[in-house]
């Protein structure tokens, strides 16, 4: 039973050790419109990916009021959010976890366009005041074309981006456990759950 048991876990480590390449272009304005693949075993196999179903015509609004609840509901959510991430222990976890991510990761071709903004310039302001740094370093970055600029009037998210990424998923996944794991992003977690009650 435990030869068998050790020759299972072995196989699946061993499936997990194999390279998995995803190619890709996104893009999202008024539409979106996307071309995700997915290559496994050195390309032997080839699966396409669909993110979402893109829809042209905007969805009918109904009534008002509740539309205004949610507005109120959402700018609620986004203020959690950036409370979170001004915990300084949570977003030095959060940020360790994606530069090993990204060092983990083979990058081919990468570029990124991210164009954000939450209706108001003041929540606007505090979420640059996050993000803004993070751009700034990632603007640096070689393997990856990147530029994310603000909007301040407007209620946007814009994004094009395409490239090619090839990683291990046996790293991905010790990497997620380690940071799941951690004291730092379960203090954040709670503050976020805390907050929606």
């Amino acid at each position: 039973m435990l030869t068998w048991a050790a020759a299972l876990l072995l196989v699946t480590i061993a499936v997990l050790a194999i390279p998995v390449t995803v190619q890709f272009h996104v893009s999202r304005h008024q539409v979106l419109e996307q071309d995700v693949r997915l290559y496994w075993a050195f390309g032997l196999v080839s699966v396409p990916i669909p993110l979402a179903k893109s829809n042209s015509k905007p969805a009918p609004r109904k009534k008002t009021e509740p539309r205004i609840d949610r507005s109120i509901a959402s700018k609620r959510k986004k203020r959690d959010v950036v409370g979170a991430l001004r915990q300084r222990r949570f977003r030095r976890r959060i940020l360790r976890f994606v530069g090993d991510l990204w060092h983990a990761i083979q990058k081919r071709d990468l570029r990124l366009g991210l164009r954000i903004g939450l209706g108001d310039p003041a929540e606007t302001g505090r979420l640059w005041a996050v993000v803004g740094p993070i751009a700034g370093m990632l603007a640096a970055v070689r393997e990856m074309s990147i530029s994310i600029e603000p909007e301040f009037y407007d209620a946007t998210f814009e994004l094009d981006t395409s490239g090619s990424l090839r990683l291990i998923p046996v790293q991905v996944i010790y990497l997620t456990l380690a940071l799941v794991l951690s004291p730092a992003f379960w203090q954040g977690m709670r503050r976020l759950c805390t907050a929606e009650r």
